[in-house]
């Protein structure tokens, strides 16, 4: 073969530090096309970006040469610091050490992206700790309860 191609989708969620809301309508406005930037800046494709006030949600699709764990840690680590940078009532802003990263099937995209950008009318019904814990348990990820919220 000639050329390498390859299909991977990550469903990736991380909380703001100690689940602080700190995602303000206003913020969230202009944090989702930054996490898009900077997705793109790192030839990544952000197919869905969701929120609410302590945590974001991400349907990344990822080239061959970026693994998961560097792909998290830019996002994180460009958008806080952007944060911080433009918001001045956002000082504290950092995202939670860990994050989950769920990968999926071409066949789950369209329900992923439907999920993610449903955030704030699913959390009227499940909070984030409920939420989080069943994809550990959808997707078979043993943990520690100890562990888990750090």
């Amino acid at each position: 073969m000639a050329h390498s191609y390859i299909s991977t989708y990550f469903h990736c969620v991380f909380s703001t530090k100690e689940r602080r809301k700190l995602i303000t309508p206003d913020l969230e406005e202009r944090l989702w096309p930054f996490l898009g930037g900077i997705a793109r800046n790192h030839n990544m494709k952000a197919l869905a970006i969701g929120d609410i006030e302590d945590h974001v949600h991400l349907l990344l699709s990822l080239p061959s040469t970026l693994a998961i764990a560097k792909a998290i840690q830019v996002i994180k680590g460009e958008s806080s610091k952007w944060v911080r940078d433009n918001f001045p009532e956002h000082q504290q802003f950092s995202g939670q050490e860990g994050y989950g990263a769920f990968t999926i099937g071409i066949s789950q995209k369209d329900v992923t992206v439907a999920y993610i950008q449903n955030q704030k009318e699913h959390h009227r019904q499940r909070t984030f700790q409920e939420e989080y814990l069943s994809f550990l348990a959808k997707h078979g990820i043993e943990y520690d309860p100890r562990y888990v919220w750090g």
